[in-house]
């Protein structure tokens, strides 16, 4: 009887659990990446111990790959040979880790997942608990198959009306940031719900949970229902019978409300993510590079939304446009579709798949002085290269107006919009 993170912590531990406990809880599958897992393996190497559990164990090679410098070789050189040494089974070189975990099917409702990436937050859309950790905490769970966690108090948002079009999710996400700030749910579960929510197919709802990271919050986390059994039936290799868990008298910290219904644009200014304004605001700010991509906002739809936009148009010849899809699922779908074909006719620079310019290694990176409108979930700064530089974070639609001007532009000026 609990908030949904209480009810996902409960089943695990067998007994009902409420906020403020600690608990040492299985975990279902142990993730890390090419920047983390090598100080997990170091950590790994300290406690002397055997793997517990190697079927837990998910790698990829994402953030700097294929490799952009010497250093990034090494790390993908001793992941690969740590793989071979244990013999795990699962080594992805396919995309971004989260949409890769998502789309392989080891996140399903009720499960706990962690990984040494501060975005693990993401499974919550499919009513798991995820959530980031170290690289310490992750070499340790290699041995145990546990990990601690305090069950964190909840702040509930429900969302009620419809945006209108060319409004988006990732601007309703922009908007609770900037409502909430970025220590607003500091070791919080937040859970996203209401009408809005449970009309959004999946990859709208991703980027909730995926976005709680930049509020602080612990995990965030949307209610299981029909549409995302339906998702796990038809979109991953997911098989079983999942349990759709949901709140059950729950007590909350606090309730926000929030109405869409009117909601403009939004985008995250320099150099905070709780900067947020209203696009009409900042308008016509010139922007150097347009950057679609990261595990916030470069799924197939996204591409789809942008591709609708450009088909038949020049993006601004003095901007660069580079679209990173998510995964190399995303990436054939596209190709097949001919939307990849419509972007790069476009004149936009198509790359391969991973996390790309968003963390600044390779892929789009920004000199002093330089401005990005970015589909990411982050600006900090120096995030995408120089700390001299500037980025806004915006939907897929403002970054498809956006590159066509060359300025930060509205996407309900641009005829054949995608709906809302």
């Amino acid at each position: 009887m609990g908030t949904l993170v209480e009810e996902i912590f409960s089943r695990r531990a067998g007994r009902q659990v409420r906020a403020g406990e600690i608990l040492l809880l299985d975990v279902d599958y142990i993730m890390s990446h090419d920047n983390t897992t090598p100080l997990a393996i170091k950590a790994f190497r300290a406690i002397g111990k055997p793997i517990r559990d190697k079927s837990k164990i998910v790698l990829h090679l994402d953030h700097a790959y294929p490799a952009p410098n010497i250093l990034a070789a090494e790390n993908h050189k001793k992941i690969i040979e740590f793989v071979k040494e244990q013999e795990l089974p699962y080594l992805f070189q396919q995309g971004v880790c989260h949409q890769v975990m998502i789309e392989e099917g080891f996140i399903t409702p009720g499960a706990i997942v962690i990984g040494a990436d501060s975005h693990s937050n993401t499974y919550g859309a499919l009513g798991a608990f995820g959530a980031g950790l170290g690289s310490t905490e992750v070499g340790v769970a290699w041995v145990t198959g546990k990990c601690w966690f305090k069950v964190p108090e909840t702040i509930r948002i429900e969302l009620r009306g419809q945006t209108q079009p060319g409004v988006y999710a990732k601007d309703v996400m922009i908007h609770i940031a900037g409502l909430l700030g970025m220590d607003g749910a500091t070791y919080r579960s937040v859970e996203f719900g209401g009408e809005y929510i449970d009309n959004l197919p999946m990859h709208e709802r991703i980027i909730f949970p995926n976005m709680s990271t930049e509020i602080g919050a612990k995990c965030g986390l949307i209610a299981a229902d029909a549409e995302t059994l339906r998702y796990l039936a038809e979109e991953t290799p997911a098989q079983g019978t999942f349990e759709t868990l949901t709140p059950i008298n729950p007590r909350y910290e606090r309730v926000v409300e929030i109405d869409v219904s009117n909601l403009s644009p939004q985008v995250a200014c320099h150099p905070d993510v709780d900067n947020v304004k209203n696009l009409e605001e900042v308008a016509g700010l010139e922007v150097h590079e347009v950057y679609i991509g990261t595990c916030t906002n470069a799924r197939y739809e996204d591409l789809e939304v942008v591709a609708n936009m450009l088909k038949g148009k020049k993006v601004n010849p003095l901007t660069r446009v580079i679209v990173t899809p998510a995964s190399a699922r995303i990436l054939k779908k596209a190709m097949q579709t001919g939307i990849i074909e419509i972007l790069m006719d476009a004149g936009c620079t198509v790359t391969g798949t991973g996390c790309g310019a968003c963390i600044g290694r390779h892929g789009g990176i920004l000199a002093p002085g330089e401005r990005a409108l970015t589909t990411m979930n982050r600006n900090f700064v120096g995030r995408m290269g120089s700390p001299l530089s500037e980025i806004y974070l915006a939907s897929p639609a403002t970054a498809a107006a956006t590159a066509l001007t060359g300025r930060i532009s509205d996407p309900r000026e641009v005829a054949e919009l995608a709906g809302g």
